[in-house]
């Protein structure tokens, strides 16, 4: 974990995303949720195509390349996104930033079910210690920001796009995936993935209406190049490396970015509650990233 090739990555995936639940709260102001999530991925898709050409991968995946390409796809660049910016709808960003750290719990578990990546103890205990601190930031956040909206409804989703994320995550670390080109399987899945997304917000929303709002388009630009080109390679290559378990643990910077964020632009106060919470996921993550892979 120490070694440039896996930490660099591991903190810029996780300041970067720390940074893209801010945005998406503007996002959502006045325009369908389905359809930002279809102007990002409009944009992010011919850069990933770009990006795999510029670096020489070929893009011809074969027939069991593009039904994982797909299935990566549908859950990832449709399932995930659409899940997560409804969610905002009914919970802070804060909150949902901090649900999306049991993406920790669902990769391990599916690493374990689908790919036969061993849980070990010390990831168990890293992961406890760890979800004891998220509980001290949500049960803060909670008291802090009342919640509008369905309540219910808004977890539910939240949990959905951590179900779909994290399938995604696996499936492209099987045997099939890691014979293929990193860019070339994402750019394939952002395509697929956008197209289920302007068909799934033409049927709710109706036909697009293009903001007017500065920055509505540079929070698109944000979100699709820093937020999904630069950042998906990043992460999906350490899935592969580290197993999905121990990369999901940039959730945890995730959060802390975010929070930062919140301290400096949203007025966010920190309280004893709020420092207990960060140590203690702080501390579980140090403990999980230690344990020994299998």
């Amino acid at each position: 974990m120490l070694h440039w090739r896996i930490a660099v990555p591991f903190v810029l995936t996780g300041v970067i995303w720390g940074s893209t639940w801010w945005v998406i709260t503007d996002q959502i102001d006045g325009v369908p949720p389905s359809w930002s999530v279809a102007w990002r991925f409009l944009l992010a898709t011919p850069a990933m195509f770009l990006v795999a050409k510029l670096m020489g991968k070929p893009l011809g995946l074969g027939t069991k390349g593009q039904l994982l390409a797909l299935a990566i796809g549908i859950a990832q660049f449709c399932g995930n996104f659409n899940f997560v910016y409804r969610s905002e709808l009914h919970l802070t960003s804060g909150i949902v930033a901090v649900l999306f750290t049991m993406l920790i719990v669902a990769n391990a578990t599916f690493g374990w079910l689908l790919l036969g990546q061993r849980i070990t103890r010390n990831f168990v205990i890293g992961t406890v210690i760890a979800l004891g601190g998220i509980a001290l930031l949500l049960l803060h956040e909670a008291q802090l920001s009342p919640l509008g909206g369905n309540i219910g409804l808004g977890v539910a989703l939240a949990v959905g796009g951590i179900l779909s994320a994290s399938i995604a995550n696996v499936v492209q670390a099987n045997e099939t995936g890691r014979g293929l080109p990193m860019v070339s399987l994402l750019a394939w899945a952002m395509l697929y993935g956008t197209i289920a997304d302007v068909g799934l917000a033409w049927f709710t929303a109706g036909p697009p209406e293009l903001p007017v709002r500065a920055s509505f388009w540079l929070g698109i630009g944000w979100l699709a190049l820093a937020g999904s080109v630069v950042t998906f390679p990043l992460h999906y290559t350490l899935v592969r490396q580290i197993g999905a378990g121990r990369a999901a643990y940039n959730g945890i910077v995730v959060v802390i970015v975010a929070m930062i964020l919140s301290t400096l632009f949203e007025d966010y106060r920190w309280t004893p509650l709020t420092g207990l919470g960060a140590v203690l996921a702080l501390i579980g993550l140090v403990v999980a990233l230690r344990a020994r892979r299998s």
